[in-house]
């Protein structure tokens, strides 16, 4: 039986910034990582992006970052917003994973162990973990905190769960095409499923290079082809690139759901990142998030208190998102009508700090009163009166 202080499971964007906050302490706990081996169980390469002031930690290693976004309604009017005094911000996990990993090599408290978890059971004064290692050997382990951040195997009751899925290319033209300075943050141009929303999403990295992306907000994942085809149709029929190269593919599907996502499974097991609430549910940005949410419990641990995890989004925040969950799934508002209008009517910083749930309920407001009042009304109302159903499998 292995023992330590803190046992953090998996080791994608949350489980790494937890233990990365742990490790920097004047007064380290013992910490022991444990990442599933290679496979369908470790998180694959993703793309962060995030908004924040120049400066940030993570600044030496981002990808790239832009000072203006742009927005594009079904028509093509363009609403180009400035972010100043913010930069949106794009991290690749491969080069997140590699910082983290070259300061937790000299941080001698942290014993980073490849296995997979099979138990995690809650017991007096701790936990205990089983674990199985990449050769088979069962593994014992016991800890007083445990903090758990890989998917949940089926999604809690909801009122409304869409999915965020996408696909996107790495490209490069033949042409310059792309303005480095400026980011589509939604293009809707792009055909528009029976439920829901789509829209295009382009991050340049340089003149003739991007990150192109194809996504929907909608019940249900697409067959692997539509996202291609949709892509195909985006690059050459809408953004008018020409000849091109795919350097690289990245897919995804995250759950936007009003569902009560429980961060304590016991009294000394957590649960954190997506599966902790820490996801925005009518956006998807996580990676912020994550970073409030593993200070938090650093700070705690180091203060000697039980170091529940805090709620990512305010209880106002995660009501404004039931409601719009429900009006995009009953067809109330029009998804793309929606956004377009919102990035138009209001500026880019204060809209931002709505998006990331920092907004005073004065700017609440003051945003809410460019919407469609009587559908977003009309939805408040009927939201407590619907019950909870659970949606058949969680995405994975």
């Amino acid at each position: 039986m292995r023992d330590a202080r803190i046992a953090v499971i998996g080791a994608g964007a949350a489980g790494l910034s937890l233990v990365r906050r742990l490790a920097a302490h004047a007064d380290p706990p013992p910490v022991i990582l444990l990442d599933a081996p290679p496979g369908p169980l470790r998180p694959p390469e993703r793309t962060w992006c995030f908004w924040e002031e120049p400066g940030g930690e993570f600044d030496a290693v981002l990808t790239t970052s832009w000072s203006r976004l742009r927005v594009r309604s079904r028509d093509g009017r363009a609403t180009l917003g400035r972010l100043a005094p913010l930069r949106y911000k794009m991290l690749r996990s491969p080069d997140f994973t590699a910082l983290v990993a070259a300061e937790l090599a000299k941080a001698p408290t942290v014993r980073r162990i490849t296995a997979t978890v099979t138990e995690v059971r809650d017991t007096p004064g701790g936990a205990h973990l089983h674990a199985r290692a990449t050769d088979g050997t069962p593994l014992h382990l016991r800890a007083r905190w445990v903090f758990d951040s890989r998917p949940l195997p089926a999604l809690p009751p909801a009122r409304t769960t869409f999915l965020q899925h996408f696909r996107g290319w790495f490209v490069r033209t033949r042409d310059p095409a792309f303005d480095p300075a400026t980011a589509d943050l939604m293009d809707f141009r792009v055909p528009q499923p029976p439920r829901g929303l789509a829209f295009g999403y382009v991050l340049p990295l340089g003149p003739r290079q991007a990150l192109i992306e194809y996504t929907q907000f909608s019940p249900t994942a697409l067959p692997s082809q539509a996202y291609d085809d949709a892509l195909h149709h985006y690059a050459e029929r809408i953004l008018g690139l020409g000849e091109f190269t795919r350097t690289g593919t990245e897919t995804g599907v995250i759950p936007m759901t009003d569902a009560p996502l429980h961060r304590q499974r016991g009294h000394s097991v957590f649960r954190i990142g997506t599966a902790g609430g820490a996801t925005r549910p009518s956006t998807g940005y996580t990676f912020a998030a994550v970073q409030r949410q593993a200070r938090a419990i650093a700070a705690a641990c180091a203060a000697g208190r039980r170091p529940v995890p805090p709620p990512c989004h305010s209880r106002r925040a995660r009501t404004m998102d039931a409601i719009l969950l429900r009006a995009l799934a009953t067809g109330r508002i029009d998804g793309p009508d929606f956004f377009a209008d919102l990035f138009r009517h209001t500026s880019t910083p204060r809209l931002l700090r709505f998006l990331d749930g920092r907004s005073h309920p004065a700017e609440d407001l003051a945003i809410g009163l460019r919407t469609p009042v009587l559908p977003i009304l009309r939805t408040a109302a009927e939201l407590p009166l619907l019950r909870r159903r659970t949606r058949p499998e969680a995405p994975r």
